[in-house]
């Protein structure tokens, strides 16, 4: 029973929420925007700031250190940038709409989960100790 309890916490500690945010994010980054121009400059700083910010939230759960932190959330990151350029070159110019705007779709998805499970957290009342 105390195996599940630490490795829920362990999952808990890396904000999975914003984990989803983050993948969707870098997807439409890699699909969308060149790198070099003004949006991907943009872009690429929002991206930073949801790999490092999340780490600032409030948790019941101890927080891992900021390298580990970082490590997995910039592979997560970096698989899902070249993950977006993969599928902006596969999705031809004649395919519906829908095809091209999907990742963005499940980033607005994703985000407005993440915001409610945050001021959930905000908002949740607390015994006083």
């Amino acid at each position: 029973m105390k195996h599940t309890e630490d490795t829920t916490n362990k999952i808990a500690g890396f904000g999975v929420d914003t984990m989803f945010v983050l993948f969707f994010l870098a997807l439409e980054i890699g699909r969308g925007s060149s790198l070099l121009s003004v949006d991907g400059a943009l872009m690429s700083t929002s991206l930073a700031m949801v790999v490092v910010l999340p780490y600032f939230l409030p948790s019941r759960v101890e927080r891992p250190s900021m390298s580990r932190w970082l490590s997995v959330r910039g592979t997560i990151a970096v698989f899902a940038l070249m993950l977006g350029v993969a599928y902006g070159r596969s999705v031809v110019a004649g395919a519906p709409a829908g095809y091209r705007t999907m990742p963005m779709t499940f980033l607005i998805l994703a985000s407005m989960v993440s915001a409610y499970i945050q001021f959930y957290g905000l908002m949740r009342l607390r015994p006083v100790k």
